[in-house]
């Protein structure tokens, strides 16, 4: 089978997590948190996303619920501090929606951030993002 290089976006309006290849969007205390189209190539094809329950607290880099896809069974690890408001229940019963909308209806989960402005640091712009992207697969075509 022929190899195909990552071929996806990656949004300005967000900050990501490259250690587990999650995006955070800000919303005054609260915060949005998904999967990146590129988390996603690499893991493969979503079939199952099942979240912690609404009100769980998961410290920065433990698991804010799994993900099994056509390659293997992941914990989705937390890229922040976060008290957990809401699931993305339509993910959990259409694990499509993640591999094909990751930005917007593909959400996972939203919450209060507990440590802003102590964790916020170790996550990165569009800009470098795109740079880990590349590093990872120099062919990738990276749309915005």
């Amino acid at each position: 089978m022929a190899y195909t290089p990552f071929r996806g976006s990656i949004p300005a309006d967000r900050l990501y997590d490259t250690r587990s290849d999650m995006w955070v969007r800000r919303a005054g205390v609260e915060v949005v948190i998904g999967a990146t189209s590129f988390g996603l190539f690499l893991a493969g094809t979503l079939i199952a996303f099942t979240a912690k329950p609404r009100g769980a607290t998961v410290a920065v880099g433990r698991g804010l619920g799994t993900v099994e896809s056509s390659k293997t069974v992941l914990a989705v690890h937390s890229p922040l501090s976060v008290e957990l408001l809401a699931i993305n229940e339509a993910a959990e019963e259409h694990p499509g929606i993640i591999n094909d909308d990751p930005y917007h209806a593909g959400w996972m989960v939203s919450g209060r951030a507990l440590a802003w402005s102590e964790e916020s640091g170790a996550l990165v712009d569009d800009r470098a993002y795109i740079a880990h992207v590349r590093a990872i697969e120099p062919d990738a075509v990276i749309a915005p």
